[in-house]
């Protein structure tokens, strides 16, 4: 920043510096007294200047006093300009009836003459014109063949949809799809819980079950439990004659055909272990892809009373204030487990400093080895955009986008690390901060504690259906959040903070507040959930575009 202030003086004085010989003579312009009277030189001399001194309206004969002008040549030119001038003003005033008249659109089935709005740039929503080109169109279910009958499938396939919510969503989204590769029939998958989420949710508790196999009759047949001839049913996911468990993360389509199905038509019954991301998206038929769309955004529904109490919490984030608001949901992913999993460095004492080593240190042994090499990795990881934003780093990247003070804010986060303290610079700067414990009371709550993911699909509702939806670290629960907000209509900001670059801002103690509110407001206009096209390997959760969606 010196070098560019110093270029910049040097810059003013070398452009001040021909002023003080204006009384010199450039020998770029000619001195009149020196032209020559030669008759060959001298004329084209005389008629240049001559040229050269004509105005503008010298060229129109009606605007200047020459008795040579014949009085014809006069009124011609005069109404070539008259026909001219109206002929631009009639011009003009098309295109701006054109701008402003409706045009054509349909509603329910009927034409309608729809107004144009002229749009203006907002904090709550995408510009219209950059969100109507697509429609969701997962109900398709074009080039996919009919549920065989029960005596004519493959065989029977059983999963542990395992860790958190999101992560069973998308691993139940697979089953589905793997059933419909396979020809077979899926037993209604078991939300099996991890060492952190310390749950016994079963599918029941959490999902309609009775709407999931109804709606996808057509596409996978599907039983609530085991079929009764099948006596030992120990053996799944204990014998290894009953279980499939070499299957590749990112499997593709023709993996099943070739190595699971000949197992299923032999054993009857099969449990695919272990079953995260074990499907992949762009090796895959599209009607496939289509088909875990279709589970992901129609078939699995929650239960009614989680739906009603998440609406209850929608209700009163858009009322805080009296009379109708809009309001932003925040994902903060700042717990101890993601701050030490992450192995990034982090604003704080030295005596948390240490406390987190030790923690990195029990929990990750391998990766922390002797802790020597932590900190330039760390670096790097900031650097690259792979480390969770901090609460006071989130606060300031909302002001640059133009958030006000008054903004209400629903937080969806776990306990965050360092407690009030880390806190205190989101919650000055915006002081509307509630999450769902702050908007219900503990009675209302008491019914959804017994189960985590119950509490877990509450947040999930009410950032679905939030005006903006502001994510601070990848997982599964942003990236399907976004992607069913793209589903639904790309209305909805749903912003994906540019982390590399914000580490490279807020890293360069030169810079300005206004530098860096243009590079925020500039760096994320297209960050914003808008309509993106699908590349090899994309995530099919965070963007469902080119499978699921249509051309409208």
């Amino acid at each position: 920043m010196a070098e560019l202030r110093h270029s910049s003086s040097l810059g003013s004085r070398a452009g001040s510096s021909p002023m003080k010989r204006d009384d010199t003579a450039s020998p770029l312009i000619h001195d009149h007294q020196n032209i020559t009277t030669d008759d060959d030189d001298g004329g084209r001399s005389r008629h240049a200047f001559r040229d050269r001194d004509r105005t503008i309206w010298s060229y129109f004969p009606f605007f200047v006093e020459d008795p040579r002008v014949s009085q014809h040549n006069s009124r011609i030119s005069l109404f070539l300009v008259v026909f001219i001038i109206i002929a631009g003003l009639i011009s003009v005033l098309s295109i701006l009836n054109r701008l402003n008249a409706p045009y054509l659109c349909k509603k329910d089935g009927i034409v309608l003459h729809c107004p144009r709005v002229k749009e203006t740039t907002s904090l709550w929503e995408n510009p219209l014109s950059a969100t109507t080109s697509w429609k969701p169109c997962a109900e398709r279910r074009d080039g996919i063949s009919d549920v065989p009958r029960k005596n004519e499938t493959s065989g029977y396939i059983f999963i542990h949809a395992e860790g958190g919510l999101n992560q069973q969503r998308i691993a139940i989204c697979n089953a589905v799809a793997v059933a419909k590769i396979l020809n077979a029939t899926l037993i209604l998958p078991v939300l099996k819980q991890d060492q952190i989420w310390k749950d016994q949710t079963k599918f029941e508790d959490i999902f309609d079950v009775d709407h999931f196999i109804d709606y996808l009759k057509d596409d996978v047949r599907i039983v609530r439990d085991i079929p009764d001839w099948f006596t030992d049913k120990s053996e799944l996911f204990s014998s290894i004659r009953r279980t499939v468990k070499n299957i590749p993360k990112y499997a593709p389509a023709q993996f099943y055909i070739d190595n699971v199905l000949p197992r299923i038509k032999e054993k009857k019954i099969m449990a695919l272990k272990p079953f995260v991301d074990r499907l992949g998206y762009d090796n895959v038929p599209q009607e496939i892809n289509r088909l875990r769309c279709r589970v992901n955004y129609h078939a699995l529904k929650f239960l009614p009373e989680i739906e009603q109490m998440a609406d209850s919490l929608v209700s009163r984030m858009r009322n805080r204030t009296g009379s109708s608001n809009p309001y932003m949901a925040l994902h903060l992913r700042f717990e101890k487990g993601m701050v030490g999993l992450s192995f990034c460095d982090f604003v704080g004492t030295r005596e948390e400093k240490v406390k987190m080593a030790e923690y990195r240190k029990k929990e990750w042994p391998r990766r922390y080895k002797n802790g020597s090499h932590l900190w330039q990795l760390a670096l790097q990881k900031r650097k690259e955009g792979r480390c969770p934003l901090e609460p006071g780093e989130v606060a300031v990247i909302l002001r640059a986008m133009g958030y006000p003070k008054e903004t209400q804010i629903y937080v969806a986060s776990g306990q965050v690390y360092g407690g009030q303290n880390r806190m205190a610079p989101l919650r000055n700067m915006f002081p509307n901060l509630v999450t769902k414990e702050e908007l219900a009371g503990k009675e209302e709550l008491a019914g959804f504690r017994k189960h985590v993911t119950s509490l877990a699909a509450l947040d999930f509702l009410v950032c679905l259906k939030s005006d903006v939806f502001v994510m601070t670290h990848g997982g599964n629960f942003a990236k399907l959040i976004i992607g069913a907000r793209r589903y639904m209509g790309h209305r909805n900001k749903s912003i994906k903070p540019d982390k590399g670059l914000m580490s490279k801002s807020f890293g360069d103690p030169y810079m300005g507040w206004a530098t860096f509110v243009e590079d925020v407001v500039v760096t994320h206009q297209t960050r914003t959930g808008l309509p993106e096209e699908t590349f090899p390997n994309y995530d099919l959760w965070e963007n469902p575009l080119t499978p699921c969606m249509c051309k409208a």
